[in-house]
């Protein structure tokens, strides 16, 4: 008997790989992706304990659940610093620093 692949297995490989990718869209996107990898992988994984013999492609689970772990991490990091940057700052604190980093990197730029 051939064995199976766990349903969700490429999903939450992917899904692990993208919530990484995201954490930087204001953290938001990568806590989602990240979420539904976990909700995704636990049940594969309760699937996968109930019979392992029957299925196949269990280190995918393993890896995306990793991978979803960072990205939800850096994901709440950059998260709650976009939360305390706007509380400290203000929406034209924000403008402000964002307009003297980038004068700071045109006057680099003039001078190399």
């Amino acid at each position: 008997m051939e064995k199976q692949k766990l349903p969700n297995a490429s999903a939450v490989l992917i899904l692990g790989i993208l919530s990484i990718l995201t954490c930087c869209c204001w953290g938001v996107i990568g806590l989602v992706l990240g979420i539904v990898a976990l909700m995704l992988a636990k049940k594969d994984t309760a699937l996968y304990m109930e019979n392992p013999e029957l299925y196949q492609g269990y280190s995918n689970i393993n890896t995306g659940k990793i991978l979803a772990i960072i990205g939800i991490v850096l994901s709440a990091i950059y998260f709650i610093i976009n939360i305390y940057m706007y509380a400290v700052m203000g929406e034209e604190g924000i403008k402000d620093f964002q307009q003297n980093l980038i004068e700071k990197l045109k006057q680099q730029e003039e001078m190399e």
